[in-house]
């Protein structure tokens, strides 16, 4: 009878209890005014290759209306590297691009031993990347303006694919940072360019031109154009500062909306003041340049 008794004379603490757990959760699916929480997805696939994924960062309150994004390509002269590059810039990014989305991508990366993943590969992987965000963007609830940045290599990818496949994805701006522009005039650099650009595109500007001139960003600067910012160390002994310089001369001969900086006494990476200062840089540059 003891066991009865205190049973009823809990009744009442358990149904309000669950009363008000289930009027909370009530309120917070039908409530259509709470902003999205934050959301990050790692290692989404576009592709049957391990190298095929993705990272994904999603703001807080994000919107298909007011939330552009920002892809990023890492660098590694096509032979290394992963989307955890982005780590290190993205506290920066955050700050300067305050409204943003951002996906990291991996691509394939050419294997001196098998010879496999020759360009195109990463150009390719570039579009299925795209292609693939694409699709997602009514998922994560976010919109379709699209800017496109990197770091070497990855600054490469970002020029190639906003210049020869500007319509996929519709990319809005680039940015890049020390990037090979001219994969012809890059060849003679050094020896490590010539022996690394003979085996990824299969020969030398003289024995394969074809793949040299249409997986170099110059050859596809138009009238149409799309605004681009980017950098270059003043004494950058990988990628030389003569390749950004190409690169501007055929923007300003086409007039296409661009800022150039240099950066006096540094090479093949900024320090870390000088990379936020040139983010925000850039963020001014995408306001400015819509």
């Amino acid at each position: 009878m003891k066991s009865t008794n205190r049973f009823f004379y809990l009744l009442p603490v358990y149904v309000f209890t669950l009363l008000f757990l289930f009027s909370c959760n009530r309120g917070e699916e039908i409530d259509p005014n709470a902003p999205l929480p934050a959301l990050e997805l790692f290692d989404q696939t576009y592709g049957q290759d391990p190298r095929q994924s993705f990272d994904v960062y999603l703001p807080e309150g994000r919107t298909r209306e007011n939330t552009p994004l920002l892809i990023y390509i890492h660098g590694g002269a096509w032979i290394d590297g992963s989307k955890d590059e982005f780590l290190q810039f993205k506290p920066w990014m955050e700050q300067s691009f305050p409204d943003y989305a951002f996906v990291a991508i991996n691509y394939r990366l050419y294997d001196f031993n098998t010879e496999a993943n020759s360009f195109p590969t990463q150009e390719n992987d570039v579009i299925l990347a795209i292609e693939q965000i694409l699709s997602e963007l009514d998922e994560w609830n976010i919109s379709d303006q699209v800017i496109l940045a990197g770091g070497s290599a990855g600054g490469h990818l970002a020029l190639l694919h906003g210049y020869k496949h500007q319509p996929i994805g519709n990319i809005q701006g680039i940015i890049a940072f020390f990037p090979p522009t001219n994969l012809s005039t890059l060849y003679d650099f050094n020896f490590l360019t010539e022996s690394g650009l003979r085996e990824i595109l299969e020969g030398t500007p003289e024995t394969n031109p074809e793949l040299y001139q249409s997986s170099s960003p110059v050859s596809y600067v138009d009238e149409n154009t799309i605004p681009t910012i980017f950098f270059h160390g003043t004494v950058d002994n990988v990628v030389p500062i003569s390749q950004s310089e190409e690169l501007e001369e055929k923007l300003i001969q086409f007039d296409v909306a661009h800022r150039f900086i240099t950066v006096p006494g540094q090479g093949h990476g900024f320090d870390p003041d000088t990379y936020v200062n040139l983010i925000e840089e850039a963020a001014q540059f995408i306001r400015e340049n819509p």
